[in-house]
């Protein structure tokens, strides 16, 4: 693979922080004190939240907050990825490029490696056994919102071993602080590598070492999000990371589990998932909800959370916590980038040339929607982009819809998209429908009360919209053409 100039520029949240300090209009800093619980990502919801975040919102700068309240020597940052220009950035490439460049990082993996020198992340160590450990007070974990069950660390990287191969994977999960010593972790049914370990854990009788890093290098965020069959049980998402940087991701031996953790993490809760052990996430608030998911609405308190007994946090000096907001732009980048790469992987491979893009738009939460950009070169291929979308659905179980555009329209702009569909679309022949498919729970449409196709929550009815001109039509849909300048030489001293 090609190495970008940013390669080894970035490989931790302070390097990410000091590049998007050059860059005018990426990050912002308050010394104003912040209430963690709701206020903090109440305030950025209206700086640059974006994404599917109820209005007024906006795509902004990250943010760091200096002082916040309860976490004397503790900040906080929000928003890293809440732009797929700062991701871009952050990776060393193009916007519109980000999703090729995962694929081509899965397929040429860089593995991790162990390290023997001293480990940032733990530079300070505080142990379960101490009298005055409290994970409420050692981990500055927000709420989004004041409904929500309780302190999440929703950007925690969870790496752990499957009990029989031996092989680590990494991916992030719901974790809500449920007492001092105490995270309860939601995996979604059939969806995670980890969950899957923990399950044979259990049947083994044997608790589940997992360390959770947070605040690392922008590409293992990106990387941890990829899913099957792009990543099948057994490839440890950290490689596509040492891929995206030319080097393999360090990692460092934990103090008080038989596990690894990322050696250069702000934090690292170290501890073991419990065997036989459920717990209700809304335990301590009664909310009866969780936390604000990608979809935009808040999700309902799981009664079906697994437990984790933590053994240990340790962490840099002055660490930064990072978070996110659920349903805000970066979770469009962290999980639709991945997704991306995985349709345009799975496309390419069938009939090359063909798929000139992908683009998992902001509202399908980076999950449930994707415009695919294609090229029609020959009669033969009329068609086509139909299997296309097919084969999208099945290289992203996840995914609802799927828009079909030409070459010529620009699948990131979805005011183009749009005109796509209204100039080049007609419902009765251009809609292609796929009911009864398992989709996504926190989609509260899919649901049996919503469509008499739908037999069990979490089903949908997967949907193409054919938004692509009739090969033997392209002559009548050529769009305005104008002349190709350079303005700069009119706006550069425009007052």
């Amino acid at each position: 693979m090609e190495h970008r100039e940013n390669d080894y520029k970035v490989n931790d949240l302070r390097s990410a922080l000091d590049l998007l300090r050059s860059l005018p209009g990426q990050l912002i800093e308050t010394d104003t004190e912040v209430e963690p619980m709701a206020e903090l990502s109440g305030v950025y919801r209206h700086v640059g939240a974006g994404g599917t975040v109820m209005r007024p919102t906006k795509e902004g700068p990250a943010m760091i907050f200096n002082h916040v309240k309860g976490h004397p020597r503790a900040r906080v940052a929000i928003g890293l990825l809440a732009s797929r220009k700062r991701v871009a950035a952050l990776l060393g490439g193009k916007p519109e490029d980000l999703g090729k460049m995962l694929y081509r990082s899965v397929d040429h993996p860089i593995p991790p490696v162990v390290t023997k020198e001293p480990a940032p992340c733990q530079q300070v160590v505080h142990r379960a056994d101490e009298e005055d450990f409290d994970l409420y007070k050692l981990v500055p974990a927000p709420t989004n919102t004041p409904d929500d069950a309780g302190p999440y660390i929703t950007m925690g990287m969870c790496y752990a071993t499957h009990p029989d191969t031996g092989l680590s994977d990494v991916t992030i999960h719901r974790l809500c602080i449920q007492g001092k010593d105490e995270l309860s972790i939601f995996f979604t049914p059939g969806a995670r590598h980890i969950g899957a370990m923990a399950e044979r854990a259990e049947q083994l009788g044997q608790k589940l070492p997992i360390s959770i890093s947070i605040g690392v290098d922008p590409a293992i965020e990106i990387g941890s999000c990829f899913e099957p069959p792009t990543t099948p049980l057994g490839y440890d998402e950290l490689a596509v990371a040492g891929a995206l940087r030319g080097k393999p991701v360090e990692l460092c031996k934990c103090l008080t589990v038989n596990e690894r953790a990322i050696a250069n993490a702000e934090y690292v809760i170290e501890g073991e998932v419990i065997p036989g052990v459920r717990v209700q996430e809304d335990q301590n608030s009664h909310t009866r909800y969780a936390m604000p998911e990608f979809p935009g609405y808040t999700g309902p308190a799981s009664s079906n959370c697994w437990l984790i007994k933590v053994k240990a946090v340790t962490h840099r000096e002055n660490p930064i916590m990072q978070t996110c907001i659920g349903p805000s732009e970066e979770h469009v980048s962290m999980a639709g980038i991945p997704t991306e790469a995985s349709i345009y992987g799975m496309v390419e491979k069938a009939m090359p040339g063909r798929l000139k893009n992908v683009y998992c738009a902001s509202a399908g939460g980076g999950k449930y929607m994707a415009v695919l950009q294609f090229q029609k070169k020959e009669a033969s291929d009329e068609g086509r982009q139909r299997q296309a979308a097919l084969l999208a659905f099945s290289a992203f179980s996840e995914l609802k819809h799927v828009f079909l555009v030409d070459d010529d329209v620009d699948c990131f702009d979805m005011n183009d998209v749009l005109w796509a569909m209204n100039t080049r679309f007609q419902g009765d022949a251009d809609i292609i429908t796929i009911p009864g498919v398992r989709c996504h729970p926190l989609d509260p449409s899919n649901d049996p009360s919503c469509s008499v196709s739908i037999r069990d929550h979490g089903i949908a009815c997967k949907t193409i919209f054919d938004c692509t001109v009739p090969f033997d039509q392209k002559d009548r849909f050529k769009r305005a053409r104008f002349m190709d300048v350079d303005p700069e030489k009119w706006t550069k001293n425009a007052k």
